[in-house]
């Protein structure tokens, strides 16, 4: 295995810490990317009932 010498905790940290912040980022991207597909629905619906009238 490698050899972290004696500040294997701040890498570890730093390491752990960016995992965290790119899933919180991934997280964010799909509940975003859900609510504008959510929201793109609902506007077309609008539209199609508006063209009926």
């Amino acid at each position: 295995m490698i050899d972290l010498g004696q500040h294997w905790e701040f890498i570890a940290a730093a390491y752990a810490g960016t995992i965290v912040v790119v899933g919180g980022l991934i997280g964010w991207t799909v509940f975003s990317a859900r609510a504008a597909k959510t929201r793109v629905e609902v506007l077309e619906t609008a539209r199609r009932a508006r063209r009926q009238q």
